[in-house]
Formats: C-alpha cells, structure tokens, sequence
C-alpha cells in the first residue's frame, strides 16, 4: 500500500478512504462492520463518517466495529459537524456550542477518546470563522481532537480560515472534502491550486457522482429500485446530475473502461485518485460486492491518454453534473 501525506501533517493515510453514510442506514451493522474489517484487512488506514449520517446511527456502527476488530489505533478515523441533530435552534451548525456539544456526543458513539479527523460538513455565512476555528482550536488543545478539516468549503473560504487562524494563532484547517468526479471538475479551476499551494489535503466526495458513475443508470431505461435515481424524473435536483449530458459521457466513458478491462466505476476512481493535488478519495459502498469492485482502482493505471479522452469529454475546470453547491456567499458578520 502506497500511504499519502494527509496535507502538511505527516500523518499517513490511505489512497482510498471509507466513507460510511450508508451503515446503519441501507447498510445492516453486521454488513457494515464486515465491509470495515475487509478495507482494514486489505491495507487501507482512512475512514470517514459524519454525526448527521442516518442521525448518529452511522458513527455508533464504526465504533462498534472498532471496538469487535481492535484496530482503532491503526486507523485514521475522521467524522464531521454542522447537520441538524435535533429540532431546537442551536441543534445545528457551526457555533462553539454546537461544535463541542457535538464533538462530546461523536466521542460517545465512536467508542474512542479523540478523533483523527474532525471536519465542518458545509460553510455558513451566519457564523464568522473565528467563532468555528477557536472552539475547534480548544478541542485540539484539549486532546479530544488531532486535526480539524472543512467540507464543501469554496477556495476564498479556505484561505480566509487560514489567515484568520494565523492572525490568531490557533490550529488550521489541514484538508477540505469537497466533491469532485469526472463529472464534476469545477474544483480544479481555484480550489485545487489553492490546496497545492498552502499544503492541503483534498479528500474528495463522491468519487463516483453518486453512483452516476457505476454504469447503473442507462438512457431510457428505469433505474434500478432502492437506487439514489431511482425516481429521479420527479425530482428537479436528481434531473440536473443524471442528464442527457451525463448519459452521453457514461456511455463513451463505459467504452474506455471496457477498453481497458474494467468496470466504470474502478476507471473513474482511479482517475480521480490519480488527479494531481488528490490525497483520497471517499468510497461510499453499502454492499461487500460494491466495496470489492471498488478496492480494484487501486490497481489500475490510468494513462496520459485516457486523461485526454476523459478532458474531450469533459474539459477540465467544468461540469455535467452539479454536485458542487454550498453557502460560498460573504459573511454576514465579520471575523
């Protein structure tokens, strides 16, 4: 296993990371913790979960398994803050109240005294960046948390967090989580240079455009039951990520794939993994079968040539499918 500098920490991580929004959701716990054991057994070091995820069900099934296996200490275990955890006011968000109620209750379901990882979920123009990063700064001092990330940040918001933690001498952000696929590439045209620039890691979501990019999907075909689309003709939202656009990628994207002997979604996370400035990309699988496939990017090489192919299809700095969305807007109270 070839491990990578999470950013500027020296810590070591995975080329792949465990993404668990299904267990204890569509995923049963039984099947959850098999699918952490095998990413454990197969090498990989990097898993990553969020309190909102199926409402603290998902945290409490990846502590489970840590505690069955006994691995928490080889594991870089990383989890997030912002959702709504409940129906009062401040059950949300990125406040120091939140921040550190949160944290306490994270720490309770993941069975473990500190978190790796500990990432703000989305960006807020209600909340100045100070408030968030001295709560964050405190958890770290406090030894409850290692390292603190963002998700879904816009590049102007990275580097506001970094120069405001640098005017205060608290922790930094030291990775951002934001989606990026071959149909999504917006991240390359400022947030990725950014990243290169100040030492960040990027740990993409959504590697496979939410399945988009498994080949599960075809043009005027229903799609499967249970699945993300499944009635996505009647959701404004899912109509705008599986469009004909899409359909006309996929379909030239399944012939490189097949061309190279593998299925669409190895080929599009080794592209992804194998994009400059990446540090690991989020699996996302609810079934063994779809952890197994996915496990085989790892072992795929993808070419200068196929990177020009992929860049006719889908030039680089655009996209087909938005997946790229969140609150980039200014502050309403400054820092």
């Amino acid at each position: 296993m070839k491990y990578r500098s999470l950013g500027r920490t020296g810590v070591k991580v995975s080329p792949l990371c465990l993404g668990c929004m299904m267990f204890g959701g569509k995923a049963e716990p039984k099947d959850s913790y098999a699918m952490i054991d095998k990413f454990i057994d197969e090498g990989l070091n990097f898993i990553d979960t969020a309190n909102v995820y199926n409402i603290g069900c998902s945290e409490e099934v990846v502590g489970e398994a840590l505690q069955r296996n006994g691995k928490r200490d080889q594991i870089v275990l990383a989890t997030k803050v912002f959702g709504k955890m409940g129906d009062a006011p401040n059950m949300q968000g990125s406040s120091r109240r939140h921040i550190i109620q949160q944290c306490e209750a994270s720490l309770r379901r993941l069975q473990t005294d500190y978190i790796d990882l500990y990432q703000i979920h989305r960006p807020t123009s209600e909340i100045p960046i100070d408030e968030t990063l001295r709560a964050l700064d405190d958890l770290i001092r406090s030894g409850k948390v290692r390292y603190i990330g963002t998700s879904t940040f816009s590049a102007w918001q990275v580097v506001e967090s970094l120069w405001v933690a640098k005017e205060l001498g608290l922790n930094r952000f030291v990775c951002e989580q934001p989606p990026y696929n071959i149909l999504e590439r917006r991240i390359e045209t400022e947030l990725l240079p950014m990243a290169q620039t100040y030492g960040t890691a990027i740990i993409p979501w959504s590697p496979l455009a939410a399945g988009i990019l498994t080949g599960k999907y075809k043009r005027d075909v229903t799609p499967p039951a249970n699945s993300r689309f499944e009635d996505y003709t009647n959701h404004p939202w899912q109509r705008t990520r599986l469009n004909e656009q899409a359909f006309d990628v996929l379909e030239e994207l399944e012939k490189i794939a097949e061309a190279k002997s593998c299925t669409l979604s190895q080929f599009a996370l080794a592209w992804c993994m194998q994009q400059p400035g990446i540090t690991s990309p989020i699996l996302g699988p609810r079934t063994m079968e779809q952890l197994e496939d996915n496990l085989k990017a790892l072992d795929l090489e993808i070419t200068k040539e196929d990177c020009e192919k992929v860049d006719e299809l889908v030039p680089p700095g655009t996209f087909i499918s938005p997946f790229y969305q969140s609150d980039f807007g200014p502050h309403q109270f400054r820092w």
